[in-house]
């Protein structure tokens, strides 16, 4: 993607993320028909115009034994025989790397209008599994083989290197989690929005908030999600036609303004021995976020006006915070204990609940958040709505901090 031509977001469609598909009897088909149903309905869009297709997906091949999963998106419309897919996986950030490969075509003007889902159905094996699979997202062979639920454990390790740098209270993470789980309450597609939770249990250790991997415990870990999202990107070409069509002024459809991704090692010790000499403990994210600032033009983190990020567990929301810019590096605690991250704070955080409240279909998410973000300067986010917002930065994490994208997403010039 060029850093003078941003790409449009002419909108998109998200599926309940409560639901169990496999309990319904249906096949990760039938995820990808709804999702891009809805978004062609969504936007309007007539099916014929959709040039190129890209999914994101983290392990399909061993949640549902189904791999080729671009060719799927096929099969949602008839308009669509031939049209060109692929599918993109960066673990837990394949979303988000669907996104940048649609952008980069359309940059490149090889397609006017690309249709982009990021699709995972996890509720098909049962937790130990689950976790067995989702530890191929680390480096499987020397972090996770034999070792049950592999990523609370690695983003426990996480909170413990904050712990020996800077210092670190588990009530500032169980404060993370309530703010996440009572903005998902208003949100009509979250996971967790009818689920009871509280700070008080947040904070507690027992048998209903067991511990589950070092320090962290359930209420610290998103959710296990079948979901799937699709958003449909578009050329300055395109969009403006859209907008003549739907009597729009173009200025008011959502960009991508800016854009970061960056990749750091694998394994977690190796992350942490590269960054042992410099303030962010995850120095790859940071330059990610920074990368997206400058793209879009944004002096810093005061000129976005909310936030949706990778709290696939509490510490990473907390590690999120620093790297951000909210506070200097190892304060994060700071905006937690100013409410600046509350949904009615300066710079409100997970807006949507986040992973933890929404819910976490692996390699869907990145295309949540943007679709968030999309609603967010479209004031179309409903009791999750930030007033005033013009700006919305992502952050995407695959891995343990191994990729990191992250995106600016503004209307108007």
């Amino acid at each position: 993607m060029s850093e003078t031509e941003p790409i449009f977001i002419l909108g998109g469609y998200q599926t309940d993320f409560a639901r169990n598909w496999t309990k319904e009897g249906k096949h990760i088909s039938a995820m990808f028909n709804e999702v891009v149903t809805g978004a062609l309905q969504a936007t309007q869009i007539p099916p014929e115009d959709v040039e190129v297709g890209h999914v994101g997906n983290f392990a399909a091949e061993l949640y549902t034994m189904q791999g080729h999963l671009g060719a799927f998106l096929v099969e949602t419309h008839p308009s669509f025989s031939g049209l060109p897919t692929g599918r993109h996986e960066a673990a837990c950030a394949s979303g988000s790397i669907a996104l940048l490969a649609a952008s980069s075509e359309i940059e490149a003007r090889r397609y006017d209008l690309a249709m982009v889902v990021g699709v995972e159905q996890m509720k098909s094996v049962d937790s130990a599994r689950g976790g067995d699979f989702l530890g191929t997202a680390a480096w499987y062979e020397k972090e996770a083989k034999g070792v049950s639920f592999p990523f609370p454990k690695l983003f426990g390790r996480l909170g413990d290197e904050y712990d020996k740098r800077y210092g670190l209270k588990d009530e500032h993470l169980a404060r993370i989690s309530a703010i996440n789980y009572e903005n998902a309450r208003k949100n009509p597609l979250a996971q967790t929005r009818s689920w009871y939770m509280s700070e008080e249990h947040a904070q507690r250790t027992d048998r209903f908030n067991t511990l589950i991997g070092g320090r962290i415990k359930i209420t610290d870990c998103s959710q296990v999600t079948d979901g799937a999202i699709c958003v449909f990107l578009a050329s300055k070409r395109y969009a403006e036609k859209y907008a003549k069509k739907h009597n729009m002024d173009i200025n008011s459809i959502p960009q991508i303004q800016g854009w970061g991704h960056h990749t750091a090692p694998l394994g977690f010790d190796d992350k942490v021995a590269e960054s042992k000499d410099n303030p962010y403990v995850l120095p790859h994210t940071r330059q990610a976020i920074l990368d997206a600032f400058r793209r879009a033009k944004v002096a810093d983190v005061w000129g976005i006006d909310a936030i949706e990020t990778h709290d696939c567990f509490t510490t990473s929301e907390y590690m999120a915070i620093d790297h951000f810019g909210l506070t200097p590096p190892g304060k994060s605690w700071q905006a937690i204990e100013e409410g600046i991250i509350d949904l009615d704070g300066q710079l409100p955080i997970n807006p949507s609940g986040g992973l933890i409240g929404t819910g976490h279909p692996v390699g869907g998410t990145g295309v949540r958040q943007l679709l968030d973000a999309y609603k967010q300067v479209t004031n179309t986010a409903g009791g999750y709505q930030v007033g005033g917002a013009k700006k919305v930065a992502t952050l995407n994490i695959g891995g343990s901090g191994t990729t990191s994208v992250s995106f600016v997403v503004g209307a108007g010039n």
